[in-house]
């Protein structure tokens, strides 16, 4: 099959890091274009690659095939829904929209022009999270009674300049983080029988929601999902407690920082190794062999599987295809925005809401 043609639409920390480095490396793909407005960063980083100033002509070249959103969660709505109607296939990066009602109409549109729309919950990919999933697989806490999962920063004064502290209903930790934790629970979990939550602006200054705490409810398990800007000592990233053990793994998924510090993704296929966790910073399973003598524990720790962003874009490849399911279904991402709107208003309401999707 012929390369698909992808254009990169936005440069900031979305595109120049999550978005262009993957896309470059998957066979089948071609990094057609990048729409920088201005400056030339992207020229610079990627030499080979056509830079434009706008999406209308990103949208008007048949040599793109595929559209990518990373631009300010505002405009992801108005850029896809535009994309679509031009007849390209579309990654979206988080939030997917800001409504329901935004996420079903780019649903409808895209199967009525028979077009991959893929939610771009890239942390799917992430090593902490699929050493998680094996885990909860294997049982390896017994039968899981808990699950947190936090994203935690320390960020006590509000930005300047940057969008994502602007005050509106698309940006703050809810719809910035909110997306991945809840993704990621849901794939775990499938759908709760309901939520609580508190959405809060804890900082003294802030225009944005800037804390969260989510909790879904199971048969028989809690899943927390937790995000502070006013986290100075970050609690684990993943906390599973069971009837037999726990599992704790501090620390995040290192291709973000690895990629911020100027490290290159490899083409795929090649044998360079990429990003392998350290020892050091493997999660630690805590487990009583014998039920009968809880105070005897045993502590493991547990080698962080390889996590590798550049498998999400070889699904999108697939699909677009027709080879491969698309791994990350747009109604996955209705149903965390229905989550995060209930969120807002189980927060508002101070109570807990059935589930009903």
């Amino acid at each position: 099959m012929s390369d698909i043609g992808v254009a990169v639409i936005g440069f900031g920390l979305a595109g120049r890091v999550f978005h262009a480095p993957f896309v470059h490396a998957v066979p089948g793909l071609r990094l057609e274009a990048i729409v920088q407005r201005r400056g030339d960063e992207a020229a610079k980083a990627y030499p080979e690659t056509r830079i434009l100033r706008s999406v209308e002509e990103a949208l008007a070249d048949p040599a793109i095939q595929l559209i990518v959103v990373g631009t300010p969660n505002e405009t992801h709505f108005a850029l896809a829904k535009q994309a679509l109607e031009a007849g390209k296939h579309v990654v979206i990066d988080k939030p997917f929209a800001t409504t329901t009602a935004e996420a079903r109409e780019l649903i409808d549109l895209a199967k009525a022009r028979n077009l991959v729309l893929a939610p771009y919950h890239n942390r799917r990919w992430d090593g902490d999270f699929l050493t998680v999933r094996k885990l909860v697989d294997q049982k390896s806490v017994g039968r899981l009674v808990t699950f947190e999962s936090h994203f935690d920063r320390f960020r006590p004064l509000p930005r300047e300049a940057t969008w994502k502290e602007a005050g509106s209903a698309a940006n703050g930790m809810l719809f910035d983080l909110g997306p991945h934790l809840v993704d990621q629970t849901l794939a775990l979990f499938g759908a709760p029988q309901a939520i609580t939550a508190s959405v809060r602006k804890d900082r003294d200054s802030t225009e944005i929601e800037d804390a969260f705490d989510i909790t879904l409810h199971y048969p028989r398990l809690l899943a927390h999902c937790r995000a502070s800007m006013l986290a100075c000592d970050a609690a684990p990233r993943f906390l599973l407690h069971g009837t037999h053990g726990s599992f704790k793994k501090y620390g995040l998924d290192p291709q973000e920082p690895a990629l911020l510090g100027g490290a290159k993704v490899p083409p795929m296929g090649d044998a360079k190794a990429w990003l392998n966790e350290p020892e050091s910073e493997w999660g630690v399973l805590t487990v009583a062999p014998n039920p009968a003598d809880p105070t005897t524990l045993t502590r493991t720790p547990v080698k962080t599987e390889t996590g590798d962003y550049r498998n999400y874009y070889a699904n999108v490849r697939d699909a677009i295809n027709g080879t491969a399911p698309l791994a990350v279904q747009p109604e996955d991402a209705y149903r965390v925005i229905k989550l995060l709107e209930m969120a807002r208003e189980s927060s508002a309401k101070a109570r807990t809401l059935p589930v009903n999707f």
